[in-house]
């Protein structure tokens, strides 16, 4: 075993001192895998499509025709989110498409960089370098796979977030991250827990002044569209799709594809939400006393994508910070840890979710759904409560130092960045 270890230190320590080659090597392939085998950025079409239809009146009746399980693609987002799309529709598609993926891939090394700043205690000069080497794999788990080529807006928004809580220094900016990414796509308002959570108030007042702030804005922009949305379309979750296939790795896509289609009104469903919901309190409490600021985020963005009716698997790119929080955090050497990070290794970069979608195209049409296919399509919401389970076990009883997230001087500058990636 100890020879084991060495060689995986020694191992580790080639591919740290390399770890810009690595990225450099891993961007190539992405390129060449994207030219010798393209795919279709559904989204980023409907993005672009959609958006100047926010003055005409028309942005919510856009649709791209696909096909089955999901035949129709729709504008979902807040009108706020159209506006930002507008400046696509005047650029060739090529360059959108060659923007967009760019950008996305520049997104995910803000995601890792910024996740490793949020690790207590930090990661020191070794944060350059591991960011790089998570990018580099990153690239290739299922959730950001599937974001770059679906074109989807996962990442951009992950890197507001993360890129805002870690490396904003005032807590304008820290609440303006979250509130635009909340007013672009509803799921991230869940970031608005970590400030509450972390009793970062001027923080989270500013998230919901920056949110109403540039909702008014499209208010003013498009006031029909706006009230259509706000008022009758936010919660018709029957615009973005199916509840049970087995894309949607939320737990109640999971318990749907269990127990059939009623579970979302059954007592089955309020008992696995109260489960969960315990199980992500317990990591939040355990995180915000151990002053584990990537564990409090982590945590609470997971639990959005549970309790959210849809969360596609690409909406799952969460999975590279809780990795990231599994890999270097606190109690990292503990059995539960390396499982669960073993598993969503597996998962994500196994591709499971691709390889059961293509089974279910192929043999899901009616009548229950097979037993032997929903039990594996579990394995998101399977890996985010172990995840919980890996950041609540611990040491409860010890606090956080003066100063750190859980002291008595961090009321307000629990996440004040230290300084900018070395």
């Amino acid at each position: 075993m100890e020879g084991i270890r060495a060689r995986s230190l020694a191992v580790g320590r080639w591919l740290t001192g390399r770890a810009g080659w690595c990225l450099a090597g891993s961007v190539a392939l992405y390129v060449l895998t994207a030219l010798t085998r393209p795919s279709q950025p559904l989204d980023l079409s409907v993005y672009r499509g959609a958006a100047p239809h926010l003055f005409s009146g028309g942005l919510y009746d856009f649709a791209v025709h696909t096909g089955p399980p999901i035949p129709v693609l729709p504008f979902t987002y807040p009108p706020f989110a159209a506006l930002l799309f507008v400046p696509l529709a005047y650029l060739p598609w090529d360059v959108v498409l060659v923007l967009w993926r760019g950008a996305s891939v520049a997104a995910l090394l803000v995601v890792t960089a910024g996740s490793l700043r949020l690790l207590s205690p930090p990661a020191g000069g070794r944060i350059r370098d591991r960011a790089l080497l998570w990018a580099a794999a990153g690239l290739w788990l299922e959730p950001v796979r599937h974001t770059l080529d679906q074109g989807q807006i996962n990442l951009l928004l992950g890197a507001v977030v993360v890129g805002g809580l870690a490396l904003c220094r005032t807590a304008v900016g820290r609440g303006a991250a979250v509130g635009i990414a909340a007013s672009v796509k509803l799921t991230p308002a869940v970031g608005g827990l970590y400030l509450l959570a972390t009793r970062q108030w001027r923080a989270a007042a500013w998230a919901a002044v920056t949110g109403a702030a540039v909702t008014a804005l499209a208010w003013c922009v498009s006031p029909g569209q706006s009230w259509r949305y706000w008022t009758s379309l936010v919660t018709d979750t029957s615009r973005v799709g199916p509840v049970w296939t087995v894309r949607n790795q939320s737990l109640r896509g999971a318990l749907t594809r269990l127990l059939g289609p009623q579970t979302g009104a059954s007592p089955v469903w309020w008992a696995a939400l109260a489960l969960v919901t315990l199980a992500a309190v317990w990591a939040l409490l355990v995180a915000v006393r151990q002053g584990d600021r990537l564990g409090v985020l982590v945590a609470v963005q997971l639990y959005g994508l549970l309790v959210c009716p849809i969360s596609w698997s690409h909406h799952w790119i969460w999975c590279v910070p809780a990795m990231i929080r599994l890999a270097h955090g606190p109690r990292r050497r503990r059995a539960l840890s390396r499982v669960a990070l073993a598993l969503w290794a597996l998962v994500t970069a196994g591709r499971l979710v691709p390889r059961l979608s293509g089974v279910e195209d192929a043999s899901v049409h009616s009548g229950p759904y097979p037993a032997l296919l929903a039990w594996p399509g579990t394995a998101f919401a399977v890996c985010a409560v172990l995840t919980f389970l890996a950041l609540a076990a611990g040491p409860v009883g010890r606090r956080a130092p003066a100063g750190t997230l859980g002291g008595q001087r961090s009321r307000e500058r629990a996440d004040s960045p230290v300084t900018a990636v070395d």
